[in-house]
């Protein structure tokens, strides 16, 4: 699977992602350079949808990064349970318009913060800019 049908898959998929972007989503040919982290959320009976009461889990089960450079994604980064547990849900994290490969657009939950893209970086051990 191509990098950027493996995006297209999570961001449209039955399970909950977190988009953290450096620029605004939008997965068409053409687009702007682009770095975003995935956070892959838990699904179960204490996962909570929107935490309107603040009760639940947000607990992280993968992060993935993905970057755009010359028109091209890659798969830059992968982290399994054990590790993405480190990793933590923004508080500040709203409803985020996304722009797919084929031009069609979707809501996804995340936030355009090139700053927490940077940290979230390096804490993967990866350059600071895309």
């Amino acid at each position: 699977m191509e990098p950027v049908e493996e995006l297209v898959s999570h961001l449209s998929g039955q399970g909950r992602a977190i988009v953290i972007s450096a620029n605004d989503v939008d997965l068409r040919p053409g687009a702007a350079d682009n770095r975003l982290f995935l956070l892959k959320i838990g699904e179960g009976s204490l996962a909570a949808g929107g935490r309107g009461g603040g009760f639940g889990e947000r607990k992280v089960t993968a992060v993935m990064c993905f970057e755009r450079k010359g028109g091209n994604w890659s798969k830059t980064f992968e982290a399994a349970e054990g590790d993405a547990a480190s990793y933590e849900v923004p508080y500040y994290v709203s409803r985020l318009p996304l722009t797919m490969a084929d031009g069609r657009e979707a809501m996804g939950y995340g936030v355009v913060d090139p700053q927490l893209v940077g940290d979230m970086a390096k804490k993967a051990g990866l350059p600071s800019s895309a």
